[in-house]
């Protein structure tokens, strides 16, 4: 639980410096302009939810859900990526990109079910 503390203020704190100070929260080989649009697509209270399920052992809402869909699966698998190559998680970087892909699949089964025909 200490663990998924700490990756939500990292989170937090990285949305916050990307939008106040854009050349301190990119690393020089990240797409600067894919980061920079994609925070801005999701709110913070649906970021966290998604970063609690992939990091942690949160689920995400539906709402939530819907939020990461319409952000797309590039800025999903980008954004979680760049997290999950934190120092402190690339020792299990892969199990989080496994649990990304499996909330981005609940995601999109969820949004289609509540689309209308």
């Amino acid at each position: 639980m200490a663990k998924l503390k700490v990756i939500m203020v990292s989170f937090v704190i990285l949305v916050v410096a990307s939008t106040c100070i854009p050349s301190l929260a990119v690393e020089k080989n990240e797409p600067k302009k894919l980061w920079n649009q994609c925070v801005v697509k999701i709110s913070p209270k649906c970021a966290l939810n998604i970063i609690s399920q992939v990091f942690g052992s949160g689920v995400v809402s539906i709402p939530c859900c819907q939020e990461l869909v319409k952000e797309g699966k590039e800025c999903h698998d980008t954004l979680v990526k760049y997290i999950a190559e934190r120092p402190s998680l690339i020792g299990n970087e892969s199990k989080y990109l496994q649990k990304r892909d499996e909330v981005w699949a609940h995601c999109v089964s969820v949004s289609k079910a509540l689309s209308p025909a």
